[in-house]
């Protein structure tokens, strides 16, 4: 496989992680004027919220599946599309029952989408010989900002969910679709003729077959980030006004925060992998996070909530590229499986992370809720050598064209 095709593949697969940030963000950020364009009430909205991540663990299962008839270049191909396409269905339905159909095909392309995307990251960082994961997604952050800031252009100018979702939409899909010529997963053969290809990897380094018990400290690590991170996104502008009594203005600053953090931690993230090691890096990354946790408990002031997290940040950041990346190397012939089963417990830290927060807040209080994802990140420190690989440091700064490890 040439250096240029290699080139060409990872630009093109971290086009498809900035629209798929974008595309998340810019849903996400304009619930409340979703619930009100279908008029849903307060005891209705969770239940289609809820489904989504539901739906999406089933994509990311459907996902294998696909992978291994016609590759996850294919897979990823068709869902982008589609989950912009039920992006632009939300925005111009107006009964129940057209959010519901919309969002159900967002909920299932999207967990087809996240396994793909990430299966062809762990591929194209084992041909490239070194740690290029949190690149792919700073892009997707990188995404996510942008999609935010387009919400609030949105909001502000008063437009409606169709006006917004329709150029973005208009632009990204035949974008995603010109850049998805260039896809390549390292273990096809020019074709992209699918999975075969990777299976002899498996005989080349004598890998058994693939064991979920063995997969599992990292879809524990993988639940625990994401429950982190789902408090931050649920959680953080209620935490600032209602316990450090900011202003409902200031209380928005911390997502925003948040959001730019971790761009700027994944942008540097790979260098840090490649001097110190993937177990150093996740280590480092789950000690900032707790860290971040513990100063927004005992935060006397939103300032002091803010500076928290920012640290928090900072730190989660690291963790799911290099967790998506560790289940690579575990299972070299067979990443396309290892990664779309770890995929599904992104959904379950998203489905439980925001509920459980606020059954401890509302049982106890917002303060000591934050303890319990400081608790479950530092959990990441007892799991972390499942992230060492023998070539993990790869140093130098120099791309091997091949190799059989990913770090």
């Amino acid at each position: 496989m040439t250096d240029a095709r290699l080139r060409y593949g990872r630009a093109s697969l971290a086009l498809s992680f900035f629209a798929q940030g974008l595309a998340f963000a810019i849903l996400v950020t304009r619930i409340p004027a979703l619930q009100k364009q279908y008029g849903m009430s307060d005891a209705v909205l969770p239940v289609f919220l809820a489904a989504v991540p539901i739906l999406a663990g089933a994509g990311s299962f459907a996902a294998e599946a696909l992978a291994k008839r016609v590759g996850p270049a294919m897979v990823l191909r068709c869902s982008q599309p589609v989950v912009l396409l039920a992006l632009l269905g939300v925005g111009a339905g107006r009964e129940m029952w057209h959010v519901a159909l919309a969002l159900g095909v967002f909920g299932l392309a999207v967990g087809m989408l996240d396994a793909s995307m990430n299966m062809l990251g762990v591929s194209l960082q084992r041909a490239y010989g070194r740690s290029i994961m949190l690149g792919f997604h700073a892009a997707y952050s990188l995404g996510g900002i942008a999609g935010a800031s387009l919400a609030w252009v949105g909001a502000n100018a008063e437009l409606s969910l169709l006006a917004l979702y329709l150029p973005v939409v208009c632009v990204l899909v035949p974008v995603a679709l010109v850049g998805s010529r260039w896809y390549v997963n390292a273990g096809e053969g020019p074709g992209g003729a699918g999975a075969a290809g990777a299976a002899g990897a498996v005989g080349a380094k004598g890998a058994g077959a693939f064991s979920f018990r063995l997969l599992l400290p990292l879809c524990m690590v993988m639940a625990f980030a994401y429950i982190g991170d789902s408090t931050v996104s649920n959680w953080s502008a209620k935490y600032l006004q209602d316990v450090l009594g900011s202003s409902e203005a200031l209380a928005t600053v911390p997502y925003n925060v948040y959001m730019v953090t971790t761009l700027l931690g994944r942008a540097v993230g790979d260098f840090g992998v490649r001097r110190l090691g993937a177990v150093a890096v996740v280590r480092g990354g789950a000690v900032l996070a707790a860290a971040g946790f513990g100063v927004v408990a005992v935060a006397s002031g939103p300032w002091m909530g803010m500076a928290g997290f920012t640290l928090l940040g900072l730190g989660l950041c690291v963790i799911v590229p290099q967790t998506f990346a560790a289940a690579g190397r575990m299972f070299p012939g067979q990443s396309d499986v290892a990664v779309a089963r770890l995929n599904v417990f992104n959904y379950v830290g998203f489905l439980v992370g925001s509920p459980l927060v606020g059954a401890i807040g509302d049982a106890w209080n917002y303060r000591g809720a934050m303890l319990v994802p400081m608790v479950l990140v530092l959990m990441t420190l007892v799991y972390a050598r499942s992230f060492a690989s023998e070539g993990d440091r790869y140093g130098g700064g120099h791309e091997r064209p091949r190799t059989v490890d990913v770090g």
